[in-house]
């Protein structure tokens, strides 16, 4: 697979060394956002399609910005227009329906889809949003997509003999999804298979339905995994065959406890390392991040190392948030000029 990281460095780019710095995708969304949907749902508000889609439009443009502003070198919109990263999807996959929500775990209820006859690719998915997010942005974007085997899992399976046949039919229509994507000028897409954690002896699965998704990917377009928190040495190096150049992981959160599982086999791919919890309202320091950055180059050369929030920050207050990622660009621009001026140890390029 060839390096597609240097099409995303800044042109402006100060240091010699370059960290790519990114999220994983979802954002909190603004409280005017989360009242529109709100009044567009109820019945005898006024509030149409119309309003809707400005809503969307306007929330897309906020957060992309918000993204600039912090820093970061490859951005979203922050999921502005998804309202769940399966349910999303399965509204647009002829095959599915809805019966209902369903408790998942305390008082939370999700909308979880069945699928009833087998999938097809009936709309484009995510190619508007990255249309627009692209226009309205001044650095690359990156697109997050719901991978097949969490579309599958997180489904009732009502049409085919197993759960693995349904990932891969569902793995076809994410490689058109793609296709689409990458003629209108996708160059970073990101697959979210937050099932695998919890499920890692499927891994095989997982990584079969890639070999369906990436099936004539140009070689200019980057293709990252990212995978929740987990036990990771049920995984690796298993998912170092997987067709992909970048693996997103989440270690802030269990304090980077499981650093060394990627230690006992070489890391031959780009680590995308989470550097920021977001899991708590604390926002770390410029200092800790750096630190917490470091720990990546215990795995990987800088070359090789992408700095991100572990996953996506929806779930935090927006200005926790944004403190959070402005901490985590700067940190990341020090560490780059430290390696300039030889004053950080690289152990994975020993």
């Amino acid at each position: 697979m060839s390096d597609t990281r240097e099409q995303f460095r800044p042109d402006d780019h100060d240091n010699d060394h370059f960290l790519l710095t990114t999220v994983v995708g979802s954002y909190p969304k603004p409280e005017w956002h989360d009242r529109a949907r709100e009044l567009f749902e109820a019945e005898d508000t006024g509030f149409d399609e119309d309003d809707w889609e400005e809503s969307k439009d306007d929330a897309s443009r906020v957060i992309t910005h918000e993204h600039e502003r912090a820093g970061i070198d490859v951005v979203t919109d922050g999921e502005m227009r998804r309202n769940e990263m399966v349910e999303y999807f399965a509204h647009r996959i002829d095959g599915y329906e809805f019966n209902g929500r369903v408790k998942v775990w305390g008082h939370n209820y999700f909308d979880k889809p069945s699928v009833v006859e087998p999938v097809e690719y009936d709309q484009q998915w995510l190619v508007e949003e990255f249309k627009f997010t692209d226009e309205v942005a001044d650095v690359p974007v990156k697109v997050p997509i719901t991978g097949p085997y969490t579309l599958a899992s997180w489904s009732f399976n009502e049409a085919y003999d197993s759960e693995a046949e349904l990932a891969y039919d569902l793995a076809d229509l994410v490689n058109e999804e793609i296709e689409a994507l990458v003629e209108a000028g996708a160059r970073y897409i990101q697959i979210d298979e937050p099932a695998l954690a919890t499920t890692p002896d499927d891994h095989a699965i997982v990584g079969e339905a890639l070999e369906h998704i990436v099936e004539d990917v140009p070689d200019d377009v980057r293709l990252g995994l990212h995978v929740c928190y987990g036990d990771y040495s049920r995984i690796y190096p298993e998912i170092l065959e997987f067709p992909v150049e970048e693996f997103d992981l989440e270690l802030a959160n269990g304090d980077f406890e499981q650093i060394d599982v990627f230690k006992e086999h070489e890391f031959t791919k780009d680590f995308a390392l989470g550097v920021v919890d977001v899991h708590d309202t604390e926002v770390e320091s410029v200092a800790e991040i750096k630190e917490n950055i470091k720990k990546g180059l215990e795995v990987v050369p800088p070359e090789r190392l992408t700095v991100s929030p572990d996953c996506g920050v929806k779930l935090l207050p927006r200005e926790v948030a944004y403190e959070k990622m402005a901490n985590l660009t700067t940190a990341a621009r020090e560490v780059e000029a430290e390696l300039d001026a030889g004053e950080i140890d690289v152990p994975a390029g020993e």
